[in-house]
């Protein structure tokens, strides 16, 4: 039987309304949400961040900046200056202050990291396999690069002091603010450099010679937490458990991470 010209019109305005309804219900439960990560942590959380936007339809606007130190683009002074931002991933420690401050939430641990030491690609490997061999090549490198965050505050204030050879490299050492190490190294600014090896693994022309040994080695533990007064709590939430979640460990593994849970056995 023949539709009716007004009856298809009529029809076709049902299915009108019911699309503009469906995509209304879904742009109330849709919030864009404003993350900053420091560099530890950014690799995994730009793998993972694809498949949270599709399974909550949520969007993620999203920055980097350090965990500490003096640049603009520093984590705590986004949130001084007033930055919107609902979430913060970053150095543990950091974050716990600014929760004592009241900035932010409740901290949630999503990895842990160790550092490494790079080397320009196709250049040697000198051996830092021992704390002695790590203290013989810091002492014979021409020049070394450090961040200005976690890794290289612990360089520059414990491990060289602890090594006796402060004084010895004071003056060959650079502490790198707000660019990967890997990059200044990879354009041969200097011999060796030293990160976080999860932000070294995605930087092109160096190669990776290995982590610091355990002697001489600083873990750091990199948490999420949700800024106080953000308008998308639950959304921030979400996003927080998804990065926490067991699923996550694979991909956050993939990026020289250990995930704080692994996946069910």
């Amino acid at each position: 039987m023949a539709i009716r010209p007004y009856a298809a019109a009529r029809a076709l305005r049902s299915v009108l309304l019911f699309a503009a309804l469906a995509l209304a219900a879904i742009g109330a439960t849709a919030d864009e949400i404003h993350v900053v990560s420091s560099g530890g942590f950014a690799e995994a959380y730009r793998q993972l961040a694809p498949g949270f936007e599709a399974s909550t339809g949520h969007r993620l606007v999203s920055a980097w900046g350090p965990s500490m130190g003096k640049t603009p683009q520093a984590i705590p002074n986004r949130l001084e200056r007033g930055e919107p931002i609902d979430v913060v991933i970053m150095v543990a420690d950091s974050l716990d202050e600014l929760v004592s401050r009241g900035r932010a939430g409740s901290a949630t641990l999503l990895a842990r990291s160790r550092i490494g030491m790079a080397v320009q690609a196709g250049a040697a490997k000198p051996d830092i396999s021992t704390v002695e061999a790590l203290r013989a090549t810091l002492l014979a490198a021409r020049s070394i690069a450090y961040s200005d965050s976690a890794s290289g505050v612990f360089l520059s204030t414990v491990l060289f002091r602890r090594l006796g050879i402060e004084e010895q490299v004071r003056g060959k050492s650079t502490m790198v603010p707000a660019e990967p190490v890997g990059q200044v190294v990879a354009r041969g600014d200097a011999q060796i450099g030293f990160q976080q090896i999860s932000e070294l693994l995605p930087v092109k022309g160096i190669e990776i010679v290995g982590p610091l040994p355990d002697d001489a080695q600083q873990v750091t533990a990199f948490s999420a937490g949700i800024v106080a007064g953000s308008a998308h709590q639950d959304a921030a939430r979400a996003l927080v458990d998804y990065l926490s979640s067991s699923s996550a460990a694979a991909i956050i593994r993939g990026t020289g991470l250990d995930p704080a849970r692994e996946p069910a056995k």
